[in-house]
C-alpha cells in the first residue's frame, strides 16, 4: 500500500459534488488545536451488514487498537514513557485549567497524541512546547512518585532530566525522519527503527550481504525488524514477533485475530487470517509473503482489513514497516467505478507513455473497490490516507496482483467539514475555473485516487537484477510521483469517457488545476518558514508541478508557457494556458521516472528530487502563509474512531455489535491509553 494522502486543496475546496451524508445532522467537527482539526467520520451501510459481519468488525477493531503502542515506540524510543507521564500530569492537575501554562500543556499533549509521539505526523519536526520546563518539573513533583513511568533502574531525577532534555531542547532528536541525502539519515533520524550508534552505511552493507540479485521472489528485507548492535559491535535484527520485539502487543493482536477468524465470511478469508497469525508468531517474511498472496487473491470477502508492519515512510531508508491497521467493508455502489478501471488494467498498461521495455507484458489480478473505513489504527490514525494499494512487494504484484481501495467515507468526511471556507475565492484564478472545480473536482479527485492506487502503483516493472531498494531515501517520493503521474496522464484520456466513468471530456481540467495549484503553492501552508519540503508526498507533488512549470516554458499553443505563475491584484495565481500540453508533460515525466525506477538509477532520481522537490521560494511561501492566515483553515486534519459495542445473548456469547460516537478527542485518547496499552502495563 503506497499511501495516497489527501491533498490540502481537496480538503478545502467548496461546493464539490460529494454523496450526501447518511445523517444530515452528523457532527463531523470534534476539536481544533495548533495546525490540526480533528473530525469524526460516518460509517455508511454498517447496518446493512449481517450480525456476523458486525461482530467481525468488532473483533478486528479490537485487534487494531491493540497495536497502538507499537507505532508510538517505532516513532521514538521515549514516546511511550513521555505519553504516560504527560497523561498523569493531565489527569492529576488540580489547579487552574484555564491558566496559560496549562492550556499550553494541553495543546502540547493533543499534538503528541495526534503525532503518535513527540514529532509532527507530517513534517516529522519535533513539537516545541509553549509551557515552561519549570511548570513541567513542578507538576511531576506533585505526582505519586511510586507511579511514575520509570524505565528499568531509572530514578525520578534521572527521568526528569532525560525527558526534560528531549522535550525542551530543540537540538535533541529534532527530526523523526531525516531524508537529506547529504547526511547519514539513519544516525540523524529520531525514529526508533535502528539502535544506538547504528549508521546508514552499516545498514546498507548488512542488507546488501543478504540480498541475492538473482532471487526472483525476494522477501521484503527489514520489514519487521530493528537493526541493533550487540556488545561486540556486530549488527543483528530484533524481529517483531510474539516472542520477540513488541511481543505483548502482538499477542493481544493475535488473540483478537483468532476471534475474527472464528466468524470469517468464507474459507479463503479464514485461511489468510491464519496465515497472518502464523507470520505474527514466527516473524518469518516468507510467511508474510504467503499471507500477502492469499490476501490479495481474496476478492470475495465483504469485510476486509490490513493489520501489520506495512508502510516504510517512517524509516529513513524506506525498508522497515510502520505498524498500522484499517478495518473496512465494501461500498458496493461506488465500487462499480473502480471495477471498470481494474477490468481494463491491461489497456492502460499497454497505452502507457513509458518505454515498452519497462511495461508489464501481462497485468495480473488488479482488484479495486471503494470501501467504508470502520476503524483506523497505528500509523493510519489519527491522520489517514484516502487510498490503499497492497501488497508492496513488486514480484507479488507481478505474479499475483494487488488490491486497490479508495476510502470514500473518509474522503466524504474531509469534504463535509470543508464547506464554505473561502478557499476558492482566495486561490483559484477565475470564476470559470472555480465553477469547473465545483462541478467536477470531487469525481476527478476520486478518480485520481482510483487510478493512482489501482493502476499507478501496479504499473511498470523492474528490470531483472534491479534492487527494489536502489532509490534509497528517495524511493517513496519517486514511487508516489510515478503513481500520481500515471493517474494524471489517464485522467485526460478519452478512454474514461468511453468507459462511462466521466461524462465530460473537459472534466479532467478540474484535477489538473487543483494538482498544479497544490504542488506549486498551497501545500506550502504546511511548511514552517525557512524549512525545505521533506515529506514524501509533498515532495512528489512539488517535483511534478515544478518540473512541468520549467519544462512547459514556451511549449503551449501560440508560444505561451503551458503553466505559469501570474499576478492579479497583487496576488500570485496558477494559470494553465494549455491543458493538452500539460498532459504531454505529465506523460514525459512519467516515462523518465519509470525508467529511473526500472533501472534503479539512484543518481538520476536524486537529481530530480534535489532540483524540483525540496527547495521553497521564501517570498511565495510567505505570501501563501499570509493568505491562508486570513481564511483560518487548518493545514491538517485527522479523525477519532467510532466505538463498537458487543451485543451478547443470555449465555454471554457475542451475537452482534452496535456503533456509536460518544467521545470527544481527549476522552478517546485517554481511553485508548487506559484500555489498549499492552507495552506499558
Amino acid at each position: 500500500m503506497k499511501k495516497f494522502i489527501p491533498s490540502l486543496v481537496m480538503s478545502m475546496l467548496i461546493g464539490v459534488q460529494a454523496n450526501a451524508a447518511e445523517d444530515p445532522n452528523f457532527n463531523y467537527h470534534v476539536d481544533r488545536f495548533a495546525d490540526i482539526e480533528v473530525l469524526r467520520y460516518e460509517v455508511p451501510e454498517f447496518q446493512r451488514l449481517t450480525p456476523q459481519q458486525r461482530v467481525m468488525i468488532y473483533y478486528l477493531s479490537q485487534a487494531a487498537q491493540m497495536g497502538r503502542d507499537i507505532i508510538w515506540d517505532q516513532n521514538g524510543a521515549y514516546n511511550l514513557q513521555i505519553r504516560q507521564l504527560l497523561e498523569q500530569i493531565y489527569s492529576n492537575y488540580n489547579e487552574d485549567r484555564e491558566s496559560k501554562d496549562f492550556k499550553a500543556f494541553e495543546k502540547y499533549l493533543k499534538q503528541v497524541w495526534f503525532g503518535n509521539g513527540i514529532h509532527h505526523h507530517y513534517s516529522t519536526d519535533k513539537f516545541q512546547p509553549e509551557f515552561s520546563r519549570e511548570f513541567f518539573e513542578t507538576q511531576i513533583a506533585t505526582l505519586d512518585q511510586s507511579k511514575l513511568p520509570l524505565s528499568e533502574g531509572q530514578t525520578p531525577a534521572e527521568m526528569i532530566s532525560t525527558l526534560g532534555e528531549i522535550i525542551f531542547n530543540p537540538a535533541v532528536m529534532p527530526k523523526r525522519v531525516n531524508q537529506d541525502g547529504t547526511q547519514d539519515v539513519v544516525a540523524t533520524s529520531a525514529g526508533n527503527y535502528y539502535g544506538p550508534e547504528v549508521t546508514q552505511a552499516e545498514v546498507e552493507a548488512y542488507y546488501s550481504s543478504l540480498k541475492d540479485p538473482n532471487d526472483a521472489t525476494p522477501v521484503s528485507y527489514g520489514l519487521n525488524s530493528k537493526i541493533v548492535k550487540d556488545k561486540d559491535g556486530n549488527l543483528r535484527e530484533e524481529v517483531y514477533r510474539v516472542n520477540g520485539l513488541y511481543g505483548p502487543a502482538i499477542a493481544e493482536i493475535i488473540f483478537w485475530l483468532e476471534k475474527a477468524k472464528g466468524v470469517a465470511e468464507n474459507d479463503a478469508q479464514k485461511t489468510w487470517i491464519q496465515s497472518l497469525i502464523n507470520y505474527y508468531i514466527t516473524g518469518d517474511l516468507r510467511t508474510f509473503d504467503e499471507y500477502s498472496i492469499l490476501w490479495a487473491e481474496d476478492t470475495k470477502s465483504d469485510v476486509d482489513f490490513v493489520n501489520g508492519f506495512i508502510e516504510s515512510y517512517g524509516d529513513p531508508l524506506g525498508m522497515t514497516g510502520a505498524w498500522e491497521s484499517y478495518v473496512n467493508f465494501k461500498n458496493a455502489k461506488s465500487s462499480e467505478r473502480t471495477e471498470i478501471i481494474s477490468a481494463n488494467a491491461q489497456w492502460f498498461e499497454d497505452h502507457s507513455p513509458v518505454d515498452p521495455k519497462f511495461r508489464r507484458d501481462k497485468v495480473k489480478g488488479v482488484s479495486a473497490k471503494v470501501i467504508n473505513a470502520a476503524m483506523l489504527a497505528g500509523d493510519a490514525f489519527p491522520s489517514t490516507a484516502i487510498g490503499i494499494n497492497l501488497p508492496n512487494s513488486n514480484w507479488i504484484r507481478a505474479a499475483h496482483g494487488s488490491k486497490s481501495v479508495t476510502i470514500e467515507n473518509i474522503t466524504e468526511a474531509y469534504d463535509m467539514a470543508s464547506h464554505g471556507n473561502g478557499f476558492n475565492a482566495e486561490f483559484v484564478i477565475d470564476d470559470a475555473t472555480s465553477k469547473l472545480m465545483d462541478k467536477y473536482l470531487y469525481i476527478t479527485d476520486m478518480l485520481h485516487t482510483d487510478l493512482h492506487e489501482c493502476l499507478g502503483h501496479g504499473s511498470g516493472r523492474l528490470l531483472p537484477g534491479v534492487d527494489p531498494d536502489a532509490l534509497k531515501e528517495h524511493g517513496s517520493t519517486l514511487e508516489e510521483a510515478r503513481a500520481d503521474l500515471f493517474a494524471l496522464y489517464y485522467l485526460a484520456d478519452p478512454k474514461l469517457i468511453e468507459l462511462g466513468i466521466l461524462d465530460n471530456p473537459e472534466a479532467y481540467k478540474a484535477e489538473y488545476y487543483k494538482y498544479m495549484l497544490n504542488g506549486l503553492m498551497t501545500q506550502l501552508n504546511r511548511i514552517e518558514p525557512g524549512n525545505d519540503v521533506e515529506e514524501a508526498h509533498m515532495r512528489n507533488r512539488q517535483l511534478i508541478a515544478q518540473w512541468a512549470l520549467k519544462h512547459g516554458k514556451k511549449q503551449a499553443a501560440g508560444g505561451k508557457d503551458v503553466v505559469e505563475l501570474t499576478k492579479k491584484g497583487g496576488k500570485t495565481y496558477v494559470k494553465i494556458n494549455d491543458y493538452p500540453a500539460l498532459r504531454k508533460l505529465f506523460g514525459k515525466l512519467l516515462a523518465e521516472i519509470q525508467r529511473v525506477k526500472s533501472e534503479g538509477d539512484y543518481n538520476a532520481g536524486n537529481a530530480l528530487v534535489q532540483e524540483y522537490a525540496v527547495k521553497v521560494d521564501p517570498k511565495l511561501h510567505n505570501e501563501v502563509l499570509s493568505r491562508f492566515s486570513k481564511l483560518d483553515i487548518p493545514p491538517y486534519r485527522g479523525f477519532i474512531n467510532p466505538i463498537y459495542t458487543p451485543v451478547t445473548d443470555e449465555k454471554g456469547n457475542i451475537i452482534d455489535a452496535t456503533i456509536s460516537w460518544p467521545e470527544n478527542y481527549v476522552e478517546q485518547m485517554m481511553r485508548l491509553s487506559r484500555d489498549y496499552s499492552p507495552l506499558t502495563k
